[in-house]
This record gives structure tokens, C-alpha cells and sequence, in this order.
């Protein structure tokens, strides 16, 4: 744990230094092919930091902040465009922070309009959802972790939904304190990472506006846009959108099997790809169905029918098509002895301290 701990400092380390180099050419290479030849080099380091660290926490919640998130904005930074070209007087830490962190800096945040139909969580005025919030979470995770013990009597089935809000779980308490951590250093006011995706309604409402927002709002401009502009030119401005949609899930399909590569150090079994591309395909024919229906009520599935079918279809090919790959990999196992690992740190810590305490006291009580 030592040595992966070594690690993990040594390749935030070098994070730093990289971007503090794309902080500093920006001031004198112009944007386009100029700054990116520059920041090639970068990006490529970032994928293959991660390589350097085997825990599933530790590597894979880096691998998603700089093989992903980061190159990502990168590629938009050598281009002008994007949340680090957005203002232009940004300060070096701020970079830094909004380059490799799951934040997305709120525009107007007291003045958002609220969807009857997919109504946004509640939101308190520094950015996020109250905290009451996210300690439901943090409880509901530690029971999760506590369940795993009596693993032998759960049914596999029941396990594996489990798992799903496992997931969830550790993704939304990962984001949300780096997130708060920026908050806290930055003074930022920031959106929330997730919108209680288990409420959807749609393919559309989960993907586009629940389900890991940071992630989506990198894809629409890097992949999603560019592809829209050409589709547009070839069918039309009506059908191009669902080029768009499908391109960004196999652009979606292609990261998560870089991060799945990270985690496991395996050859891919593409699962996750057809993962992606099944729920890209499925979500254009929702769109298609929808431009096709349009505003005719009568044939719109009622809230209460279309998001128990929404999460049940999720679900159900998370089971068959993302659990196998993650297991695979011994994912499940790795986490529960790394927060075992964790645990005995932390015990040792607290014992270590209070020993430190009461030899303090006893050497005080022997001098008075």
C-alpha cells in the first residue's frame, strides 16, 4: 500500500508539472495545430501514467481524471474552445484544477429553469445538492460495504443490484469531494456530477442529463458537435443528430475500455463496447420515435411506464453486458480489501495517536 500510495504521489506530481507547462505555452502558441503539436505529448503522458498505479480507487478514479477528462479538455484547450479557454485571465491553480477535476464551473446558478418532466435535484446555493443528500449516500455505502460480508447468503442476482448502487455510490462520493475540494480551495461554484439517474425517464434524460453530467458536457463539444456539423451537411439538420448520438457512444465505448484496461491489465473482451453501442443504437431510435411522434400526446408513454422500463433496461444490460468484464477483473474483491486496507490505516493512526497522547500526558503528570 506504501508503494502504491509512492506512486499515486509521483504521478499527480508530474499531472501538475504537465499542465503548468499547457498553462504556460498558451501564453505564447497560438491556438490550432501549433498548441496541439505542444500538447500531444501531454496527452499522451497522461495515458500512460495510470499504468503506473494497480489499485482499483487509486488507479482507476486517475485514469478517469487525466486519460479521459483531462486529455479531453486538453484537446479543446489547443483549440481555444472548452472550460479552460473560457476565461482568459484563469489563474494557475484554478487550470490546474478545472484540467484534471470532475468540475464544470455553474453559469448562473440561481437563475436555472426547472422540467416538470425531469425536474433538477435540489440544489443549495454553493452548487450542489444539499448535504443531507449525500450523507444518505455515504450511510447507504457503508451499509452496501458492510452487506458484503454475508455475500455467501445473498442471491447472486440480488447482489450484482448491489453492485449497481455500489457503483453509483462511489462514483458520486468520489466526485462530489473532489469537487468540494475545489470548491473549498477555489471558491467555485459548481454543478452537480449526478441527477438521481434511477429517476429517469428516458434513454435520453439518463444519458443526457443524469448520469455522470461531467462527462457529457466534455463529449458534446469534443465529439458530439463536430460530428453533428458534418452529419448536417450530408441528411439534414433534422436526422443529424443521431449521427452525433452514436459517434459519441462509440467515442464513450472506446474511453471505458481504456479505463477497464487500466483496472484489470487484461485483453478486452469488447463487452463494454457492445455495451455502448447498443445503448447508442437504442437511444437513436428513441429520438428517431420522438421526431417521428412529435408533440401527439396520445402515443407518448406516461412518466410512470417509460422510467421503470428506462431503469429496468439499464439494468438489465448492465448485468449482461457490464458486470462480466468488471468481474472478470476481480473489481468487487479489490475494492472490499482496499477498504479493509484503509481501515487498518486508519485504526493504526488512531492508535498511534492516542498512544502519543497518553505518554504526553503520563510524562506531564510525572514532571508537575
Amino acid at each position: 500500500m506504501e508503494g502504491e500510495i509512492g506512486n499515486f504521489i509521483k504521478v499527480w506530481l508530474s499531472v501538475y508539472l504537465s499542465l503548468c507547462y499547457c498553462y504556460a505555452i498558451a501564453k505564447f502558441v497560438p491556438k490550432g495545430v501549433p498548441r496541439l503539436l505542444l500538447i500531444i505529448p501531454i496527452v499522451s503522458l497522461f495515458l500512460y501514467l495510470p499504468l503506473h498505479l494497480s489499485s482499483l480507487h487509486l488507479g482507476g478514479t486517475t485514469a478517469f481524471f487525466i486519460s479521459w477528462l483531462a486529455n479531453f479538455k486538453l484537446l479543446l484547450f489547443a483549440f481555444g474552445k472548452g472550460p479552460l479557454c473560457s476565461d482568459p485571465s484563469i489563474s494557475l491553480l484554478r487550470f490546474v484544477a478545472v484540467a484534471c477535476l470532475p468540475i464544470k464551473i455553474q453559469q448562473n446558478p440561481y437563475s436555472k429553469t426547472q422540467n416538470k418532466e425531469n425536474p433538477a435535484p435540489k440544489i443549495t446555493k454553493n452548487g450542489t445538492k444539499s448535504p443531507l443528500n449525500y450523507a444518505v449516500k455515504v450511510l447507504l455505502f457503508a451499509l452496501l460495504v458492510k452487506l458484503y460480508d454475508y455475500k455467501e447468503h445473498i442471491h447472486p442476482k440480488l447482489l450484482w443490484i448491489m453492485y449497481c448502487f455500489h457503483i453509483y455510490f462511489a462514483l458520486e462520493i468520489i466526485l462530489v469531494i473532489a469537487a468540494t475540494l475545489a470548491r473549498a480551495l477555489l471558491g467555485l461554484e459548481l454543478e452537480p456530477q449526478f441527477n438521481e439517474p434511477y429517476l429517469s425517464s428516458s434513454l435520453q434524460d439518463f444519458w443526457g442529463r443524469r448520469w455522470n453530467i461531467m462527462v457529457t458536457s466534455i463529449l458534446r463539444p469534443t465529439v458530439y458537435e463536430p460530428i453533428l456539423a458534418l452529419a448536417t451537411r450530408v441528411v439534414g439538420r433534422r436526422w443529424a443528430s443521431l449521427a452525433g448520438v452514436m459517434g459519441t457512444f462509440v467515442v464513450s465505448a472506446i474511453m471505458h475500455e481504456l479505463i477497464f484496461y487500466y483496472l484489470g491489465r487484461t485483453q478486452p473482451t469488447w463487452e463494454i463496447t457492445w455495451f455502448f453501442l447498443l445503448h447508442g443504437a437504442c437511444l437513436m431510435a428513441e429520438i428517431g420515435v420522438k421526431k417521428a411522434v412529435g408533440k401527439r400526446k396520445k402515443l407518448q408513454l406516461p412518466r410512470s411506464v417509460s422510467g421503470p422500463l428506462t431503469v429496468a433496461f439499464v439494468t438489465a444490460t448492465v448485468f449482461w453486458l457490464f458486470f462480466p468484464p468488471l468481474l472478470r477483473c476481480k473489481a468487487d474483491v479489490r475494492a472490499l480489501e482496499e477498504y479493509a486496507a484503509v481501515g487498518a490505516f486508519v485504526k493504526h493512526i488512531g492508535h498511534a495517536f492516542a498512544s502519543t497522547a497518553v505518554n504526553a500526558t503520563a510524562t506531564i503528570t510525572r514532571t508537575s
